[in-house]
């Protein structure tokens, strides 16, 4: 009886393993930048200005490199737009801070790149969502702007 009920369990358990990626679910979509940024007040620092591709932003006195993000966050329970809200503010933050750690004092020419598939939008950001995950990666140039 034992050996029974051990292989009944082993058997329902490797149904559902293999069965797992039929339920797995990558959704990519884009969302705007804007809300995102206003989503959680007081999360981004305003010390170290964000420019995304396109936008206008003062002379550029010196360039220090270009920096890459890939952010994720778990998205159980969670929409795909508060979710990759969520880890878009991670990836922007870490890009603040590591103008903060290069001395730059802003980071331009932002674009997405999830997937390293690059996307330049001044308004909205890349995210890939799925049941469990969502991530958004990103890239853009530290630099020190002229004031």
């Amino acid at each position: 009886m034992k050996r029974h009920l051990i292989f009944v369990t082993l058997a329902a358990s490797f149904s559902m393993l293999s069965a797992a990626p039929a339920f797995a679910r990558d959704s990519v979509g884009t969302y705007p930048i804007n809300e995102a940024l206003h989503s959680e007040p007081g999360k981004v620092g305003d010390d170290i200005p964000l420019y995304f591709a396109g936008q206008r932003h003062p002379a550029v006195a010196k360039t220090i490199g270009e920096f890459a993000t890939n952010k994720k966050t778990n998205a159980f329970g969670k929409s795909d737009e508060a979710a990759c809200q969520h880890v878009f503010l991670s990836a922007v933050i870490e890009l603040q801070d590591r103008a903060r750690k290069e001395g730059g004092n802003a980071v331009i020419n932002i674009k997405s790149n999830y997937k390293n598939e690059v996307r330049e939008s001044a308004t909205e950001f890349t995210c890939g969502a799925g049941a469990v995950i969502a991530g958004v990666a990103l890239k853009g140039d530290v630099v020190t702007l002229r004031k």
